[in-house]
């Protein structure tokens, strides 16, 4: 089940007629194609035959389908009927025996019975609408439950009428916060409805069956999946176009379209308005264009809304995580997302430890990358990640820096081929990753083949969002001894996909796992920093631990590797060094209430739906929000804001400017500005404890 269920906010309404008897005569409905049920059979045979995690499809196995796939259907629990439900438990015991005989019926009988009750459930709100806005007593005291996870289907029309009934109350009080009037709100209501009506009305066979067949997928772990003939070729698209767009990768959370990361470099990203976890709630073309409601609609249909050609504008209106529950419209200049704004930069500053300053280089790295179609044509000038990074270095040598910092924050990962290339840059010959197969074999031919080309003292720094080949290289540094880690533990994304072809589409499925030198694996727990940062991230809904089937972490056998600074001596002084600084530093006062804030809004189980309680709910959190920064801004020295709405307009920022690699900037990064203060003390420090040279650890 998906964590941190803040339910969605997003539609309801009075329904005063809902027949108990189904008939599916109101509606067409979805039958299965003649190919799906041997494409079943296919899928179940590969799963089985081909996945990392060796799991046979049984009895428990059907159970945990049919939880997943009703999950999937009506995560929030406000669709199907208990009635629905106890019907639908005759199958609970039988969905595998009847994938196996290549029977996908049931899925598609559990889905009409979802579609009809959408269906009827949009066609009365409409008519309600039609007659204009319920008269809701927005003084009465009452709340709607945001998290349903463990609550039950509604058990009778009554029930599922009241629940509605404060839906739509919450929808209709949501706009009336943002300043919209009784007009205003009816027709974005009608448009809402009317759009997902039809959306549901336009599903397909095929959408049924992918969405049964990634329910399945989705038990052996959360990176392996069906992609249905027109999913494919979306898929294929998107790997062989650029990133041309907003630069964000988006998924689906129950009624909304989420942030899951944004693209380094990418217009998204440098408007630096736009977070993981936030929530688009509606889509606008051009600088004027109508802003186009997209709750509830399917993730592919937003995404093609928000594609659009480089150079076009699109505007977002979404919900900050962690923010007040208000509305915030962005406007993004479309762009191609080209390998020169993802490429490694530098910049030095100085530092000290109280004793001595130090002159330290900065690499930032949003990615591992490499050109491949230069480097398939042999072309001697092809841009990757380490050889850029090699010229930096070598420009950095000859400025004569004391110490390097190595930004892999937000790094996504990327190319296996450069995380390996690039640590070989910084350690002598060794192994860098263990990588094990389904097949329980396992591969040690990624390895550091030269001398290091930089053996000064390194930090790297990371956050929740370094993922995959990231983890790979921060793991390799950590367990060499190489240099400090530093930062929050990173996402947890330890496996590695292929793509297994079918008779209609493709399995996209795991059969990897990788493993650091010392045996651990990079999976779910990620790579834990040396010296931890303030948690900007919530860590239980972003990252691997966050889903249900991730697969876990577990140790192979360590391989022998060097080990090159004394850092068991050197972490106790530097930690406590840290501390003290950071403990009364305006910056990291703000970064930890600010996170502790956001924590407890992403808690909240319920919301009022009186209106006078939630605006003084909303005045209180921006009045909390003004102090918060306003402490900073006096232990800073600069002039604190006198309203909420001086703060908001300063914040602001109308357009993604595209036009190379963003700048390193001290002044807005305290968390960088710690690192240096850590490379300045573990520099200082290493001069005063004995050095040890490297050798190969005991095991």
């Amino acid at each position: 089940m998906l964590t941190n269920r803040i339910a969605a906010l997003f539609s309801g309404f009075l329904l005063l007629t809902l027949l108990s008897a189904v008939s599916q005569a109101d509606i067409d409905a979805l039958k299965p194609e003649a190919d799906q049920g041997s494409t079943a059979r296919e899928i179940v045979g590969k799963l089985e035959m081909l996945h990392y995690n060796k799991l046979k499809i049984g009895d428990e196995m059907s159970e945990q389908l049919w939880d997943e796939y009703i999950e999937a259907l009506d995560p929030t629990k406000s669709y199907f009927l208990a009635s629905d439900i106890n019907e639908f438990r005759e199958w609970r015991a039988s969905l595998d025996d009847q994938l196996r005989a290549g029977e996908v019926k049931s899925g598609f009988e559990i889905y009409n019975r979802y579609r009809l009750r959408v269906t009827d459930r949009l066609n009365n709100i409409l008519s309600q609408l039609d007659k204009g806005l319920p008269a809701f007593d927005f003084d009465r005291d009452e709340s709607l439950e945001l998290d349903r996870e463990e609550s039950q289907w509604p058990a009778s029309i009554s029930a599922a009428d009241e629940l509605w009934r404060k839906r739509l109350k919450s929808s209709v009080l949501n706009l009336r916060l943002t300043d919209k009037d009784d007009e205003e709100i009816r027709d974005l209501l009608v448009r809402r409805y009317k759009g997902q009506l039809k959306r549901v009305q336009q599903q397909s066979s095929d959408d049924v069956f992918e969405l049964y067949m990634n329910s399945l997928t989705r038990l052996y772990d959360p990176h392996s999946n069906y992609l249905s003939p027109r999913s494919l070729e979306n898929f294929n698209m998107s790997m062989s176009l650029s990133l041309e767009g907003i630069g964000a990768v988006l998924q689906a959370d129950e009624e909304y379209t989420k942030v899951a990361r944004l693209v380094a470099g990418g217009p998204a990203d440098r408007t630096g308005k736009i977070k993981p976890n936030d929530k688009i709630v509606a889509v606008g073309q051009d600088k004027e264009g109508e802003m186009v409601d997209v709750i509830g609609w399917r993730l592919d249909d937003v995404v093609d809304l928000i594609r659009g050609p480089a150079g076009s504008f699109v505007r977002l209106e979404t919900i900050p995580t962690g923010g007040d529950g208000s509305h915030k419209t962005i406007l993004i200049k479309r762009s191609k997302v080209k390998l020169e704004d993802q490429a490694a930069k530098k910049a030095t500053f100085e530092f000290s430890d109280g004793e001595k300053s130090y002159k330290i280089g900065i690499i930032n790295l949003p990615t591992f990358y490499i050109d491949f179609e230069a480097y398939r044509r042999r072309d001697p000038n092809y841009k990757s990640t380490t050889r850029d990074v090699a010229k930096l270095l070598a420009e950095l040598k000859g400025e004569k820096v004391d110490g390097i910092i190595l930004d892999l924050r937000n790094n996504g990962g990327g190319s296996l081929q450069e995380a390996t290339m690039l640590t070989d840059l910084f350690i002598d010959q060794g192994p860098v990753v263990q990588i094990r197969h389904a097949n329980e074999q396992i591969s040690r031919h990624n390895r550091s083949r030269s001398r290091a080309m930089y053996r000064g003292p390194l930090v790297v720094l990371i956050n929740r969002l370094s993922a995959s080949a990231s983890e790979i290289f921060a793991g390799a540094i950590q367990d060499y001894n190489r240099g400090l880690v530093v930062g929050n533990q990173t996402f947890g994304k330890g496996t590695v996909q292929t793509m297994a072809p079918l008779k209609e589409g493709q399995l996209k499925i795991t059969q990897s796992k990788f493993y650091r030198v010392s045996g651990d694996s990079t999976q779910h727990a990620g790579v834990t920093p040396d010296i931890p940062m303030p948690q900007l991230i919530d860590a239980e809904s972003v990252g691997e631990s966050a889903y249900d089937t991730a697969l876990p972490w577990d140790r192979i056998h360590a391989v022998p590797h060097a080990k090159y600074f004394n850092l068991k001596d050197l972490l106790p002084p530097l930690i406590s060094k840290h501390n003290q600084r950071t403990a009364a530093d305006p910056d990291f006062i703000f970064l930890r209430a600010q996170f502790q804030f956001e924590s407890e809004r992403a808690d909240q189980k319920f919301v009022s739906l009186n209106e006078n309680a939630r605006e003084e709910e909303r005045k209180g959190l921006n009045q909390r929000l003004l102090t918060m920064e306003n402490r900073r801004r006096t232990a800073k020295g600069l002039e604190p804001y006198e309203t909420f709405e001086a703060y908001e307009e300063s914040e602001s920022e109308e357009v993604a400017t595209i036009g190379g690699p963003v700048e390193i900037k001290l002044e807005k990064d305290p968390i960088l500005n710690e690192a240096g203060y850590i490379m300045a003390d573990f520099i200082g420090l290493s001069d005063k404890i004995a050095k040890t040279p490297p050798q190969v650890a005991n095991f």
